[in-house]
């Protein structure tokens, strides 16, 4: 697969088999992670990645008893909206029980840590879809990198004082037919083009 198709057949995946990821493949994914582009070639993104199902389900555990905390609020963002209802109702699981997920902290205050974190993000995801393997960006660790409950347990997983969550991905087998992940070629209904010549 070229780059190209890499990229423009990406999907996300939210349901996964119970496999783990081979360790060859999870390295190709963090490698293609950390060599993103990153400003002033900084290299300040500290990758966690956890593959202990006790630690997952703590951290979903701990993630749903924050969401069930909040209440909606008119003109949110409905991914958060949809967090905060199936926490309420004790169903949430943000990392829809990948076998990996892999958290992108960076220092605070570096005006650059969500630029450079999204860059090592997406490098895995075409990675991991190059390597027919499933992943989708999460955010909920990002929402609640404030929450007092998570940053301890996080920070008790290796995150540092200093840094802050900036996004996540999971990772795994698709749970499809063939085991692949669904790749149909995504309509552009958005994001506009202005040619200036």
């Amino acid at each position: 697969m070229d780059a190209y198709e890499a990229i423009t057949t990406r999907r996300s995946t939210r349901k996964f088999r119970a496999e783990d990821v081979p360790p060859e493949q999870l390295e190709q994914v963090l490698r293609a992670g950390r060599l993103a582009p990153c400003g002033g070639n900084s290299q300040t993104t500290h990758f966690l990645v956890i593959r202990n199902p006790k630690v997952l389900e703590e951290l979903a555990a701990l993630a749903r008893t924050a969401f069930a905390a909040m209440e909606l609020q008119p003109g949110m963002y409905k991914s958060l909206q949809a967090a905060i209802k199936a926490s309420k109702k004790g169903t949430f699981v943000f990392h829809y029980h990948a076998p990996v997920l892999i958290v992108a902290a960076n220092k605070k205050g570096y005006g650059n840590a969500m630029a450079d974190s999204a860059c090592a993000i997406e490098n895995m995801m075409i990675m991991a879809n190059a390597l027919d393997l499933g992943s989708s960006w999460v955010n909920q660790l990002h929402w609640l990198d404030e929450n007092a409950a998570v940053r301890e347990y996080l920070q008790e997983l290796g995150l540092a004082e200093d840094e802050t969550v900036c996004a996540s991905v999971v990772l795994g087998k698709p749970d499809t037919a063939d085991g692949l992940p669904v790749r149909a070629e995504r309509k552009v209904t958005g994001n506009p083009v202005n040619y200036v010549d």
